[in-house]
């Protein structure tokens, strides 16, 4: 369904983006061999449960997608509460924690364009309620101003880190709300379905965590070092 109604050249830009953002962590943020495997699975895994249509049935409590977001969330949290993975958060460094969030700019325009083809509601980008497209842009500021400056202001980067974790639980929430399920409350004309299918679920089961991840990991390093 979604190669038939999708312009191409969304497809090739989410998956791109995609790919940039694994290997980004691979590259940039050195994650172990096995943290690395299981990111892959997981994708592998994603693809086929989306390519099946897996999702499309959301009228169980709870509804389907929850296995998108649940699994990437409770890694995350176990990474934040085991040695290993504070230690890991620890060495990050955090240019590269800022700069991962230019990849916020593509996914904007990925959402637009399967606004256009009535895949999501308008709610769900920058012309409706999803302000996320500040965060990738000024990301590139932001990395670039802690990158050729000697010190930068601590208070602000962690202002920054908190209000774009904040712009991008909105459109989860927003995304969550208006999907078909048994929670909808958003957006029946035209509800969130886009997202449920290859290769766009990989959206809410990698690229947001990863996103939410960063965030956190920053915070956690702005708030701890003197």
């Amino acid at each position: 369904m979604i190669f038939t109604i999708v312009p191409l050249s969304i497809i090739i830009l989410f998956v791109a983006t995609t790919i940039f953002t694994f290997s980004f962590i691979v590259k940039q943020l050195k994650a172990s061999k096995s943290v690395i495997a299981l990111i892959a699975i997981w994708l592998i895994l994603q693809a086929i449960l989306g390519q099946t249509r897996f999702y499309e049935n959301n009228q169980t409590i709870p509804p389907r997608f929850v296995l998108m977001v649940m699994p990437p969330m409770l890694f995350i949290i176990l990474l934040f509460n085991t040695n290993k993975g504070k230690m890991f958060i620890d060495n990050l460094d955090i240019k590269k924690l800022t700069l991962l969030h230019v990849i916020r700019i593509p996914i904007e325009i990925v959402l637009f364009g399967l606004f256009t083809v009535k895949l999501i509601p308008q709610l769900m980008t920058f012309e409706g309620a999803n302000f996320d497209i500040f965060s990738g842009i000024s990301s590139v500021v932001v990395y670039f101003i802690i990158s050729f400056k000697s010190s930068y202001n601590k208070n602000l980067m962690i202002i920054w880190n908190v209000l774009c974790l904040f712009l991008v639980l909105i459109i989860v929430g927003i995304a969550i709300l208006s999907a078909p399920s048994p929670f909808q409350k958003l957006a029946f004309e035209q509800p969130n379905i886009g997202v449920l299918y290859f290769p766009f679920n990989w959206l809410p089961s990698f690229i947001v965590p990863v996103v939410i991840f960063s965030h956190i990991a920053a915070l956690r390093k702005l708030l701890l070092t003197s």
